[in-house]
């Protein structure tokens, strides 16, 4: 595989009880680069990012992430990446400065570095105020700026999203890809995510992978994906790659997979 890429799938698929969520997929993710992961309800974007961040075994395929086998060596990239889940995965009962805390001996950061790390992460998404709240009183908004802040405290070399501003008025998703942009800058962090605010990528993505029934339909910048269209947006794009039918049955079976994956993780 190719070390200019710090992402690289080849021929992944998974399937859940003959069910084919994830079909014989290939692509790659340039270091520094920030990469949307679109598709309909159940197109299989959540169950790609599980198995490159490790919750889910591929039933076949290749993934490599910073160099690291996702199969093999699942340690090493475990401390490669941080994420932030769709679902808030933040301890409600603990304050924001805990939380932080609590994953700094997880992730085993120096002793010596994590307050003030701590500390330079809350200041930078403005909640080192809020520092001593706890996290039940917080918005919407400030949870995912903690778990976005969360998620770099151990200095990842990946960053996934999936979902990140789902359900959150518009001012605050603008300040929390304000954030992630600003991080990208600064630590030249690869961002992987995942939205169904397609305008949202259109702005900030470099690079975008279109999935749907399990399948890459297309890959390119959002400005070769709208000229190879012949469309004038990046959402129009989309439709026109998926179609503009509503995906009830796609949703239904997005559902039974995310209780198929509760279930096994359960039992772990």
């Amino acid at each position: 595989m190719d070390n200019h890429y710090i992402i690289q799938v080849e021929n992944l698929t998974k399937k859940f009880n003959g069910l084919v969520a994830v079909d014989d997929i290939s692509f790659s993710v340039e270091e520094g680069e920030i990469f949307a992961f679109l598709g309909p309800n159940g197109a299989g974007k959540t169950t790609t990012i599980k198995i490159l961040t490790t919750l889910l075994l591929p039933t076949s395929g290749k993934i490599m992430l910073n160099g690291y086998d996702v199969l093999s060596d699942k340690g090493k990239v475990r401390s490669s990446f941080g994420i932030v889940f769709q679902d808030p995965s933040l301890d409600d009962q603990l304050t924001a400065y805990e939380n932080m805390q609590y994953h700094a001996v997880l992730y085993h950061v120096p002793s010596n570095l994590r307050k003030q790390k701590i500390r330079d992460l809350l200041t930078f998404v403005e909640l080192w105020d809020r520092k001593n709240s706890l996290v039940k009183t917080f918005s919407g908004g400030m949870k995912r700026r903690l778990e976005i802040a969360r998620g770099f405290l151990h200095d990842p070399r990946v960053l996934f999203l999936d979902e990140p501003t789902l359900g959150l008025d518009p001012q605050t998703r603008k300040h929390i890809w304000d954030y992630v942009k600003d991080l990208n800058q600064k630590e030249h962090t690869t961002v992987f995510f995942t939205t169904h605010y397609i305008e949202e990528a259109e702005q900030i993505a470099q690079k975008v992978a279109i999935i749907d029934y399990g399948k890459i339909v297309a890959q390119d910048r959002p400005s070769e994906l709208k000229r190879k269209t012949k469309t004038a947006s990046l959402e129009e794009a989309f439709l026109s790659l998926t179609g503009k039918e509503i995906r009830e049955e796609s949703a239904e079976i997005a559902d039974k997979m995310r209780i198929m994956m509760r279930n096994r993780m359960g039992r772990r």
